[in-house]
């Protein structure tokens, strides 16, 4: 078999760069997915909504060895689903962009439609289990089949969540061209905390600012919710604050009724006692009872001052985190200084990447999708501009 274009990987950056070079090219390209279906993670994203993007981008949104460079090809090209998909999108109140029907489904259904419409081929189920290059690249797949292609693009994801194909394998097609592997961490996930304080608050949502402190500094902060379970905590808060803790231990600072002040939270709290209620009701109709009993118990006192305090200062070490099988992406990946501006291999011309592999990684909202379709616009261009030089010589 052959293609001129090999994509490796039938996910976000994958759909989206062959969307986005069959419109501009001829060119004979195939996608390669080892799962049973295309986009599927995609078809799941921003709990099932398909959060793409954020309107409040910056480079501060972004990690790893690659952030700085990833986010120069985002800032060129982070807007580009707006012409990747055909249809109306809406941004709520902390500048996630969705489309205008919240559906993730229908991001990936319309991705797959249009290759279909393109005449792009797609093989699923197969997995491509080693790539030489001799002139053209050869991918042997699973199946025993063999394919040759003039270009390759490696867009296999990273190790996070597993289910949806992303076990970390495929970073080895990468390392066997002599790429490097940073150092990989779960992120975007759920932390495993001391839980002394907060047994008794098991299945309780609650809106609540948090800070994550490592090495004795404050170093991100989020607003939103966090939800207490049997091992810590989770909630969309805690994702968000999730990546400080990759590879680091440290504490997360909950504070709770965050549109309140400590000063407000202690008048409230001194009014109940003087009307009379129950020591461990002070903080009843402001906070979840559960929850205000809890901080009252922790405090240890009756001492209003002291119940505010430990209100927007719970502090909860963190141990942990549930791992790659949870997190919604990976920090770290292939070397971004082994690659090009243009995400080409400085070791392999002609070998390509785009998305999660490479060691660059978003926050919780919209960012990690706006990296997977910007790259894949990058290569798609990069590809395009080649093929065209090459058609007018």
């Amino acid at each position: 078999m052959y293609c001129d274009v090999a994509i490796v990987g039938g996910g976000a950056s994958g759909l989206a760069l062959a969307a986005l070079l069959s419109r501009r090219t001829k060119l004979n390209i195939c996608v390669l997915e080892g799962g049973v279906r295309l986009g599927k993670k995609l078809a799941a994203s921003g709990n099932g909504q398909g959060n793409v993007s954020n309107v409040h981008m910056s480079e501060k949104n972004y990690y790893g060895g690659g952030a700085a460079r990833g986010f120069e090809i985002i800032s060129r090209y982070g807007e580009v689903y707006k012409t990747l998909f055909h249809g109306l999108f809406t941004c709520d109140e902390r500048g996630r962009v969705y489309p205008a029907g919240r559906q993730a489904s229908s991001l990936s259904d319309s991705l797959i439609a249009e290759l279909a419409r393109a005449k792009v081929n797609t093989l699923t189920g197969v997995k491509v289990t080693k790539i030489t290059k001799k002139g053209l690249f050869c991918l042997t797949l699973s199946d025993g089949r063999q394919l040759d292609a003039l270009y390759t693009v490696l867009c296999v994801g990273g190790k996070a969540q597993k289910q949806f194909g992303t076990d970390g394998t495929s970073y080895a097609l990468a390392q066997s061209f002599g790429h490097t592997l940073t150092n990989l961490y779960p992120s975007l996930v759920q932390l495993k905390t001391d839980t002394t304080y907060i047994k008794t608050l098991r299945g309780i949502r609650a809106d609540c600012e948090v800070r994550a402190v490592v090495d004795g500094k404050e170093v991100k902060s989020s607003r939103g919710d966090v939800i207490f379970t049997e091992y810590g905590i989770s909630g969309n808060a805690v994702f968000s604050v999730s990546p400080a803790f990759a590879g680091h231990g440290g504490d997360v600072i909950i504070s709770f009724a965050p549109e309140f002040s400590e000063k407000q939270l202690k008048e409230d709290i001194l009014s109940k006692q003087f009307l009379g209620y129950e020591a461990t009701e002070v903080l009843a109709l402001t906070l979840n009872n559960q929850i205000g009993r809890a901080i009252v118990k922790r405090a240890g006192s009756s001492d209003a001052a002291a119940i505010a305090s430990v209100a927007k200062n719970f502090v909860l070490p963190v141990y942990g985190t549930l791992g790659f099988d949870y997190a919604q992406v990976t920090r770290g990946g292939i070397d971004m200084t082994e690659v090009t501006d243009e995400l080409e291999s400085k070791l392999c011309r002609g070998l390509f990447f785009a998305g999660e592999v490479l060691d660059i990684d978003g926050d919780c909202g919209g960012y990690n999708l706006t990296w997977a379709f910007a790259s894949a616009e990058r290569v798609a261009q990069t590809i395009a501009e080649r093929t065209n030089d090459k058609a007018h010589r």
